[in-house]
């Protein structure tokens, strides 16, 4: 490993104005020499160094001619997104859905893999290479390009032992030494986390907890979740299990809401919310078919199903707010993006009496979040993978 340059040191100077060319392509697209140096305040002299270093390394590439009026045209450079790339997967009982990640943070297409639920047909190396293949495939580029992943799942991940928990959903994946496991097994960079922490990651860059001080995520799916965002780090939990609350049971003061429920699961999970959506005539066959169907429902059927549906809700909300009292409540998942923001004004009437200074609101991040999440920690990874290779060619 080379040393760190010294401070003032010509080795220095050269790293820290790379880093800035490349940071200054990164955010803004194609530059000219020129344009580069004038963002950086750098010499145009300078400029042309810092270029001509990171073409011949092989990181920025010409792409095209920018016409400055008299003269001949300027060329312009931009950033070789496939020196590292990534692969962000969402893995559910059902389906993989995957898309590539590079530096630039272009949106690729996302693949859908469908899964078997047979344990002797799965195997987590090979779910990991499906979903690379489709997701290189959909994006017309080799998979061999690929260096990295990051895995949504429906569970948890002990970082002190490298063990999945609450693994239902991913037949024919061990339980112990899994991250170990892929890296060993497909020679990648491997990164697995609980499907609604990266959700929340989506949250805090592009949704609803874009500029609060810190929010709780409340996920409403087949199964419930709970991810906590303090100040842009997620809490985890010690042994990464933190926000199961599905299994909290009910209090006495809510069992007329459901006399049957024991723990949230019941009240408001997949099952409770697709048998009632069916109550007030939503149609189809698994939940989330029907909860597909609840914003397209004519007015009053709609507003009855979520009248319905806002005391149970509430009551999961309310030991957040009674642990936590975070700044924002969120309501994700495809319950919470289905009943939108009139499902989040309906819980906070609930709430309000009780509890006035909370503030509920309805995901901003209705498509894919977990797969938006996982993107942004393969976009970091990338990122300073790129950043690495200028520290290694200015030294």
């Amino acid at each position: 490993m080379a040393a760190k340059p010294v401070p003032g040191t010509p080795s220095w100077l050269r790293e820290t104005n790379d880093r800035t060319a490349l940071s200054l392509l990164l955010e803004h697209g194609a530059l000219t020499r020129n344009r580069i140096g004038e963002l950086s305040g750098l010499s145009k002299p300078t400029a042309a160094q810092m270029v001509s270093r990171l073409e011949t390394a092989g990181l920025i590439h010409a792409v095209g001619e920018i016409s400055g009026g008299r003269g001949p045209n300027a060329a312009s450079y931009a950033v070789r997104t496939d020196r590292m790339l990534g692969v962000a997967i969402d893995i559910d009982s059902h389906a993989m859905r995957s898309t590539v990640v590079d530096a630039s943070g272009h949106e690729h297409p996302i693949a859908t893999t469908q899964l078997s639920r047979a344990a002797r047909d799965r195997s987590p190396e090979a779910d990991v290479r499906a979903a690379i293949d489709a997701a290189c495939q959909a994006a017309g580029i080799a998979s061999a390009t690929v260096g990295a992943v990051c895995i949504g799942v429906q569970g948890a991940l002990d970082p002190r032992t490298d063990e999945l928990s609450f693994i239902e959903t991913l037949p024919g994946w061990p339980k112990k030494g899994i991250r170990k496991h892929l890296e060993d097994a497909i020679g990648l960079s491997v990164h697995i986390d609980n499907d609604v922490n990266l959700a929340a990651i989506a949250e805090r860059t592009d949704g609803a907890g874009r500029d609060s001080a810190g929010f709780a995520l409340l996920w409403m799916g087949d199964g419930l979740g709970l991810s906590v965002d303090q100040a842009g780090a997620v809490h985890r939990g010690a042994s990464g299990g933190a926000g199961e609350i599905g299994y909290l049971p009910i209090p006495r003061s809510a069992a007329e809401l459901d006399p049957a429920a024991e723990d949230l699961q019941d009240l408001i999970g997949g099952p409770a919310v697709a048998r009632i959506a069916r109550g007030f005539g939503m149609r189809g066959r698994s939940y989330s078919a029907l909860v597909a169907a609840i914003p397209s429902a004519p007015m009053a059927d709609r507003e009855a199903l979520l009248a319905e549906l806002a005391p149970r809700v509430a009551v999961g909300v309310v030991p957040v707010l009674a642990l936590l009292d975070p700044e924002l409540v969120v309501l994700g998942g495809p319950t919470g993006s289905a009943g939108g923001a009139r499902l989040a004004e309906l819980v906070g009437k609930h709430l309000r009496k009780a509890w006035g200074s909370s503030t509920i609101v309805a995901t901003a991040v209705p498509q894919h979040p977990v797969l938006r999440g996982a993107r942004e920690h393969l976009l970091a990874e990338v990122r300073t993978a790129l950043f690495a290779e200028v520290s290694r060619i200015s030294a």
